[in-house]
């Protein structure tokens, strides 16, 4: 375990992130799949506003940077005209089971399954941009995705105590961001694809 304190550490690397990730996609270097990210916005700041209410105490520190990066990547992709990725029926059927997901979280009152709930709506979501990551690495920026894996990282680390409520979370974000960073990094995805095209057009 380490002082508790190190998740404003962990909320900076996520502030630092997000300007990039910002500037990029104002720039129309980056994409950000709108699906992903309004959802990802509602959740950090629902989540946020649950954790108060329950006292969460400094660990919430990272629900908060996960509800205000993704509203100002939003506010970004509205201003930039290149900065939108198109939506296709995968987003939109991921957005809608998301959506199910983040209903059912509201309503149940078992907390451990609610919080299931919370965290499958959450993984979910991000799948249109894990898929984006994965086919179309250069409409991505991975820094903010590493330093998410850190932040989230950080924020496990200051726990006293695994458990499913303090640990469930962050860790299933550490896992996902990390994925997005790694496609987007070594763009493996691409790769795959135009070994794929090579291997159909000699077999033609």
């Amino acid at each position: 375990m380490i002082d508790p304190r190190f998740v404003f550490v962990a909320a900076a690397l996520s502030l630092f992130g997000g300007f990039g990730y910002v500037r990029d996609t104002l720039r129309g270097d980056t994409s950000p799949n709108r699906v992903t990210w309004g959802l990802w916005a509602i959740e950090g700041v629902l989540g946020f506003a649950v954790e108060i209410q329950q006292h969460v105490g400094l660990a919430s520190v990272m629900t908060l940077m996960l509800g205000f990066v993704p509203v100002v990547v939003i506010l970004a992709s509205l201003k930039s005209p290149r900065g939108v990725w198109k939506i296709g029926r995968f987003d939109v059927v991921c957005g809608c089971i998301a959506m199910v997901g983040l209903v059912f979280w509201g309503v149940v009152n078992q907390s451990t399954v609610a919080l299931v709930a919370f965290v499958a709506a959450d993984q979910v979501a991000a799948l249109p941009t894990v898929r984006k990551a994965f086919l179309a690495p250069t409409s991505e920026s991975p820094r903010l995705f590493f330093l998410g894996f850190v932040n989230c990282g950080i924020t496990l680390l200051t726990l006293r105590h695994f458990t499913t409520g303090g640990a469930l979370f962050p860790g299933c974000v550490l896992v996902t961001d990390l994925t997005i960073g790694v496609f987007i990094a070594t763009k493996i995805g691409s790769r795959h694809t135009l070994h794929l095209k090579d291997v159909k057009a000699a077999a033609s």
